[in-house]
């Protein structure tokens, strides 16, 4: 019997070629498939948001009346309440409404078009395209929500000073500075935290979405 040499076993075990366990088209295919499902992820959470979104509107359309807290900072400054002021804060808050609805509906449906278009059958060159267009869309998304902060600040803002010159109100200069500096210091609290928001729910996905991208362009690289 042969004496069994554990250097030459381990010589002609390190020689031996590692056939690779799946080929580009099939890690492809699974790349493919895994960034459609992150891609339904977002699609998802932006349906819930645009959902939650509509379901506020309503609530606050037929059971609510979310004009109150403003109106009442406005009677701290001495505007008076009538029916017209109250009328007139009812449709700017119903026009912001509708423009945060418009807006985040476009998205969705954007959404939904780059889901559908990302598909198993798409050319390597196409995929990367597609993926980076989504990814693009997503970021235009979460600075469109910005976008929707600073013009409600901005519409708030001129509405009250409006309704100041409306009913001859001069503010003292100290007043008339802390109101206008309250409204900043609101603006900026909720564009961090709705950027905060975006960046830990929308980022996670990204950042795996992104991962993908980079394999699918070394296969790109690969094949040229």
């Amino acid at each position: 019997m042969p004496e069994f040499n554990i250097d030459q076993f381990k010589k002609t075990w390190q020689e031996q070629a590692i056939q690779p366990k799946y080929n580009s088209d099939e890690i492809r295919l699974m790349l493919n498939k895994s960034s459609r499902n992150y891609v339904k992820y977002i699609l998802g959470i932006s349906i819930a948001e645009f959902l939650v979104i509509l379901g506020m509107n309503f609530y606050y359309i037929f059971l609510g009346d979310d004009t109150n807290s403003y109106l009442n900072i406005l009677e701290k400054l001495g505007v008076k309440n009538n029916a017209d002021l109250i009328a007139d804060l009812s449709h700017l808050y119903f026009v912001l409404k509708v423009i945060s609805l418009i807006l985040t509906g476009f998205f969705v449906f954007k959404f939904y078009k780059n889901y559908k278009h990302i598909k198993i059958e798409s050319n390597l060159t196409k995929l990367i395209l597609q993926i980076i267009k989504f990814k693009n869309t997503v970021n235009y998304f979460i600075l469109a929500n910005v976008f929707l902060i600073i013009l409600y600040t901005i519409a708030l803002g001129i509405f009250a000073s409006w309704a100041l010159s409306n009913q001859n109100i001069t503010l003292t200069h100290p007043t008339l500075v802390g109101f206008y500096m309250g409204l900043l210091l609101m603006m900026i609290l909720s564009v961090v935290l709705i950027w905060v928001y975006y960046r830990i729910v929308y980022g996670i996905i990204l950042k795996k979405l992104g991962k993908n991208l980079e394999e699918l362009q070394k296969i790109e690289l690969g094949q040229s």
